[in-house]
């Protein structure tokens, strides 16, 4: 189809034949086919196998399953597992189970499953984990949803005794895994002696405090001390009661070892105080001996059950905890506008739920630069070092993790599905404390989600940029159109005037202007080259306020004089309104540039001039008011819309309206500028009937008395 032309032209399909379509590229691509081609099918056949409830597993492609605790054979099971799916070409998992005894499980060993699992990460594995209050449950059931054709687990060096008594995980995972090949990895004679954690144990043993034991025994005793009063009126059997609601107490409020213990000593006082010959541990009546196993038997049943209840609560209650946490940081970061509004979301959240310094990290410059922290937490080079590595890789890394273990923060990069757009680092208050296998999987769903929050807020931003430099460039072009559109009018009056002159010169003499008409033309040229230097000083004043090259020249000026020059540039024969000035003569002197209040004044009368009907008056009045002094010009123009009136004073700001008026934008602007240069400010407000006032003010002298004799 390549050389018949249906794929390329002609020529692009030679080049194409020589420098793609070669067979070892065609291979590969077929090797990239048929593998998702593979993975689609099995996608498939898993999901018939979940509709159609079939058990599994179905044998039609080799998956393997690796199990780890906490005990030190662990990575050797990952590495066995690796090389096992090398050999089958086969899809991997990295299970860890943790039950409700993992919440005691020490420090030393929470380490050890975060490096099984970030090795088996690291190895290619898929690393899943899974609470549970059944390991062999668990492991089986996972096995046979996800089709699962081999199980690799390791078994521990168990004394014989122990094994009869308790059984071993590894025998019950055996005896469910029905079809499932199980593969039984052994612990070295190295290590045989040595005490360990039970891999894939069911429970942990915790730590139980010596005041649980004692007050479990104090609970025994309390039901004693009640028994004895009650021994007159009730049968010894029925006193059996109060030592199992100790037992039960024991177990809910203290624990599973406290209760047992809890249960032998109650079988020893109840023989002891109420079973004849008492004070003695002799029993006459073997009926009771009945008694006794039975209340052993019921008591351990009892604290058994009543802690593994326990258990489960608080199993569920760090769950809901958990997700109520995670819930509310995904509420926030929904909330946060601003970047600098999702770090600080995330820092709080992290310091909060793991009890951890933290910091956040993103590049700048070609760097990262930290952006967010917990207060008074900084990094040092070689925390930097560890955060950039994290970058540049993808992995976490730091404390906790096989990847620069010994450094004392622990970093996660916040990746998407885009690229990695920052890091976050931790530390922990207590150097012992790691992350237990719930708290690192919650890691995980705080870090996705502030990945995403800080990629949303990262585009936000780039898209108000964005915005902005796109009304930028339209407010340039309006600018470049309206400055053009203000200097070829004047200049095109001025050149047809001297064009009109010069030709008039040419002609002959019964065809030249006469006085009166070339007066006419040299005066509209006059005006408007006024109106173009106008707007030239208009620009070159806006420049220096923008660079702050503005420099005010002060000295005492009085307001009336000042206006009043203005008022013989402005209100010539040409001016088409009257032009009213009521200022009171006890002014006093004002400190002042006299040259750009000139300016603000002169601008000010043009901008009420163009807006209003010719013939209408314009008036401008100065008051004291307080420690200031108010000028004011008002005319009778138009109006100006109430939510135009705060924006008028922008630069290249004009209000929309019908009629087209001449100008730039600037002339308000420089007002502002002025204005506010001289420690005052400057407003609009529309009058009760039509026009508008511009009002601003200037600080009054300190010294009062000084006013114009």
């Amino acid at each position: 189809r390549l050389r018949e032309g249906k794929v390329y032209v002609s020529d692009q399909a030679a080049r194409a034949l020589e420098k793609f379509f070669r067979k070892g590229n065609l291979t590969a691509l077929r090797e990239i086919a048929l593998r998702r081609t593979a993975e689609r099918v099995e996608d498939q056949m898993l999901h018939y196998m979940r509709t159609q409830s079939i058990p599994g597993p179905w044998p039609a492609g080799d998956r393997i399953m690796v199990c780890i605790s906490s005990h030190p054979l662990g990575e050797r099971l990952v590495r066995v597992g690796r090389r096992l799916a090398d050999d089958l070409n086969a899809e991997w998992f990295v299970v860890f189970v943790e039950t409700p005894g993992h919440l005691h499980m020490p420090a030393q060993n929470r380490l050890r499953i975060q490096q099984n699992l970030h090795l088996a990460e690291e190895l290619g594995a898929k690393v899943v984990h899974i609470t549970s209050e059944s390991v062999p449950e668990a492991v089986i059931d996972f096995a046979r949803r996800h089709n699962i054709t081999k199980i690799v687990a390791g078994k521990p060096f168990r004394p014989r005794w122990f094994e009869l008594l308790r059984g071993t995980v590894i025998d019950q995972i055996i005896r469910g895994s029905g079809s499932i090949d199980v593969y039984v990895v052994s612990e070295g004679s190295e290590s045989a002696h040595q005490p360990a954690p039970g891999l894939l144990s069911d429970a942990v043993t915790p730590h139980k405090p010596f005041s649980r034991y004692l007050g479990s025994l104090g609970l025994v005793l309390l039901a004693t001390i009640i028994g004895f009063p009650l021994n007159a009126i009730l049968a010894p059997t029925n006193l059996v009661m109060l030592y199992l609601v100790a037992v039960v107490l024991s177990a809910v409020f203290l624990g599973r070892g406290p209760a047992i213990l809890a249960s032998f000593v109650s079988v020893l006082a109840f023989d002891f105080f109420f079973i004849d010959p008492r004070l003695t541990f002799t029993v006459y009546d073997t009926q009771y001996i009945l008694t006794f196993i039975g209340l052993l038997i019921v008591g351990v049943i009892i604290s058994n059950s009543a802690a593994i209840l326990r258990d489960q609560m608080d199993a569920l209650r760090r769950k809901e905890q958990q997700t109520r946490a995670l819930n509310e940081l995904s509420r926030e970061l929904t909330a946060a506008i601003s970047l600098d509004q999702v770090l600080n979301t995330v820092i709080q959240h992290v310091s909060e739920m793991f009890s951890r310094e933290a910091v956040i990290l993103l590049p700048e410059s070609g760097r990262l630069a930290v952006k967010a922290s917990t207060a008074g937490f900084t990094l040092n080079e070689t925390e930097f070092a560890v955060a950039d590595w994290a970058f540049k890789h993808g992995k976490e890394t730091g404390r906790g993790t096989t990847t620069l273990p010994a450094a004392t923060i622990r970093t996660f990069p916040l990746r998407t599905a885009r690229e990695t757009v920052g890091v976050l680092g931790t530390k922990p208050l207590d150097l012992q404390d790691f992350l237990t296998g719930e708290q690192r999987f919650m890691m995980e769903g705080v870090v996705n989600l502030a990945a995403i929050a800080i990629e949303r807020a990262s585009f936000a931003e780039k898209a108000a940029q964005a915005e902005m430099l796109r009304k930028t460039e339209k407010l340039q072009t309006a600018l470049l159109n309206s400055i053009s559109h203000e200097l070829r009018t004047p200049l095109a009056t001025i050149t047809g005037v001297l064009t009109s002159l010069e030709e008039s010169e040419m002609a002959q003499p019964e065809n030249q202007f006469d006085a009166a008409t070339r007066l006419e033309l040299i005066r509209s040229a006059t005006q408007q080259a006024g109106r173009l230097n106008h707007l030239v000083g208009n620009l070159l004043d806006m420049t220096r306020l923008e660079a702050g090259a503005m420099k005010l020249n002060r000295e005492p000026v009085d307001l009336q004089d000042l206006v009043a020059t203005v008022k013989g540039q402005v209100a010539g024969e040409s001016y088409p309104h009257k032009l009213t000035v009521e200022i009171p003569g006890h002014l006093p002197l004002i400190n002042m540039d006299a040259v750009l209040i000139a300016q603000v004044l002169i601008n000010l009368l043009d901008n009420a001039s163009k807006y209003s009907t010719p013939g209408d008056p314009i008036t401008i009045t100065a008051r004291t008011a307080g420690k200031q002094v108010e000028v004011a010009v008002k005319d009778c123009g138009m109006g100006i819309p109430p939510e135009d009136l705060d924006r008028i004073f922008d630069k290249f700001y004009r209000v929309q309206r019908q009629e087209a008026t001449a100008g730039t934008g600037l002339g308000l602007s420089i007002c502002r500028g002025i204005v506010e240069a001289h420690g005052g400010r400057i407003w609009a407000e529309n009058n009760p009937g039509n026009g508008v006032t511009v009002t601003f003010t200037l600080p009054a002298p300190e010294r009062e008395g000084q006013q114009h004799g």
